[in-house]
C-alpha cells in the first residue's frame, strides 16, 4: 500500500476512534441515542472501507471500496450537522469533527481519482 493509502488508513483510524469517544459521550451526558447511532454506523464504516480496499481483487474493486468510505464519510458529515443543529454538538466540537471528516473526504476523493486515472492509463 502506498504511503498516502497508509495515511489514508491512519487518518480513518482516528476519525472512527474519536466517533467512539464522541458517541459514548453523547449517550452518557445528553442522553442522545438516535443520532450518535447513526454517526457511529456512518463514521466508523469509513475505515472499515478502506481497510477492505487493501485486499481488494482488483483496481476496479478497490475504487469500488473507496467509493463506499467516500459515501460513508460524507454521510458522517451529514450526522454532524444535524448533531450541531438540534444543539447536541457544541460549536467546537462541530468545527474539530467536520475538520477531520472533510480532510478524509478530499483524501479519499483524490485517492480514487488517482486510482482511477493510473487503471486507465495501464
Amino acid at each position: 500500500m502506498s504511503e498516502k493509502k497508509s495515511v489514508l488508513k491512519d487518518k480513518s483510524f482516528e476519525f472512527a476512534l474519536a466517533v467512539v469517544r464522541l458517541y459514548k459521550s453523547l449517550i452518557e451526558t445528553k442522553r442522545e441515542y438516535v443520532l450518535s447511532k447513526q454517526l457511529l454506523r456512518a463514521g466508523t464504516s469509513v475505515g472499515a472501507n478502506i481497510r477492505e480496499a487493501q485486499n481488494a481483487e482488483s483496481t476496479a474493486d478497490f475504487v469500488h471500496k473507496l467509493g463506499i468510505a467516500q459515501k460513508e464519510c460524507d454521510e458522517s458529515l451529514y450526522w454532524l450537522e444535524l448533531l450541531y443543529k438540534s444543539d447536541f454538538l457544541n460549536e467546537t466540537e462541530f468545527k474539530d469533527f467536520h475538520s477531520k471528516a472533510n480532510e478524509l473526504l478530499k483524501m479519499l476523493r483524490s485517492a480514487i481519482i488517482t486510482s482511477k486515472q493510473k487503471s486507465h492509463n495501464s
